[in-house]
């Protein structure tokens, strides 16, 4: 490991017992630990970039890797919020390859663009992660590891489904009018969910997009969105949003319309992804019709890689988390559990 940044951890530590770290200091950083050079030399120093706070998914991913990787499960994490910026990310990365840092950890805010950085890192022999999002790059090998969901199998779950709740509603070769609320443009979250759900739409013709646009995974600008989909366009059969929160905020939106059923008491088919507890409860009432899940807990699969790289022993370049469906038949045993 980098041994250099020892005196790093020191001066921070030094820092916060003595309360004098600013609070514009662009990490947050463990203070639950005693200073001195022993615990210093002892801990495994993990850089996170976290793409952002857009969601309670979001949320929740993040307290997962700061619930894990703690001083007394020997890492200490430095922290960034890039609020959505990639520029804001590569800054962070560069600081965390500067102070030499065990491993770095992102969650990228777009798909590509990270060449030059990755190649810092690889130059200064920092191992790097991609989590939740992956990235695509002309030179992979810049990239240690994947730890994330296979959005593109999210995607071909839920088209599968539609497929199977058509036919059993007998509207199999009716024409279907679907509005899609899109993600973040370029990232792999969009780009996999749109390609796995367009890989079955494909083999219905009578599958019609009519409206598709970003909500930016915000419930605000879900809201936003569908209120001007359902102003423009008299006829939505389903409505697929990419993230629980822009799914809530297209449901504020066509419950005030009084959308959600049509004139012959057709109920306008929801789907959402990521299986957030709102969500899930908006499942149980029947207003989202299936939910897929998109599995924040990454902290104690990524603890296990991070050891696994640093220590020299075998891992796997790509990881996924497992995942479910929720529907109303299956949401209630799932329900009480979710804690976020």
């Amino acid at each position: 490991m980098h041994r250099p940044h020892k005196l790093t951890i020191l001066l921070l530590l030094l820092a916060l017992a003595a309360g004098t770290l600013c609070a514009c200091s662009p990490f947050d950083v463990a203070s639950d630990v005693a200073v001195t050079s022993d615990t210093a030399e002892d801990l495994v120093t993990v850089g996170f970039s976290q793409l952002g706070s857009e969601s309670a998914w979001r949320t929740a991913n993040t307290k997962s890797v700061q619930d894990t990787l703690t001083t007394e499960n020997g890492f200490f994490l430095m922290y960034d919020n890039a609020r959505q910026l990639q520029d804001q990310q590569i800054k962070a990365l560069r600081s965390f390859i500067s102070q030499r840092v065990d491993a770095i950890v992102f969650c990228p805010v777009a798909e590509d663009g990270w060449e030059t950085v990755l190649g810092e890192a690889k130059e200064a022999g920092v191992p790097v992660i991609a989590l939740d999002r992956n990235i695509v790059s002309k030179d992979q090998p810049l990239l240690t590891a994947f730890l994330g969901e296979d959005m593109r199998t999210e995607g071909v779950k839920a088209g599968t489904w539609l497929e199977k709740e058509l036919k059993k509603q007998g509207r199999e070769d009716e024409d279907i009018q679907i509005a899609v609320l899109e993600g973040t443009e370029g990232s792999s979250a969009t780009e996999g969910r749109s390609e796995g759900f367009l890989a079955i739409a494909s083999r219905h013709q009578n599958w019609h997009f009519t409206a598709q646009a970003s909500g930016e995974f915000t419930r605000a600008k879900g809201k936003e969105v569908m209120k001007r989909f359902l102003s423009e366009f008299s006829d939505i059969d389903v409505v697929i949003a990419q993230n629980d929160d822009m799914a809530l905020g297209a449901l504020e939106a066509i419950e005030s319309a009084g959308r959600l059923y049509d004139a012959e008491g057709e109920k306008m088919i929801l789907i959402s992804y990521d299986g957030c507890k709102e969500a899930l409860e908006a499942v149980t009432n029947g207003e989202i019709d299936l939910d897929v899940e998109c599995n924040p807990l990454s902290g104690p699969k990524l603890k296990t890689l991070i050891e696994n790289i640093l220590a020299g022993r075998s891992y796997s370049a790509v990881n996924y988390m497992p995942e479910k469906i929720f529907t109303r038949e299956n949401v209630d045993q799932y329900l009480d559990s979710r804690m976020y």
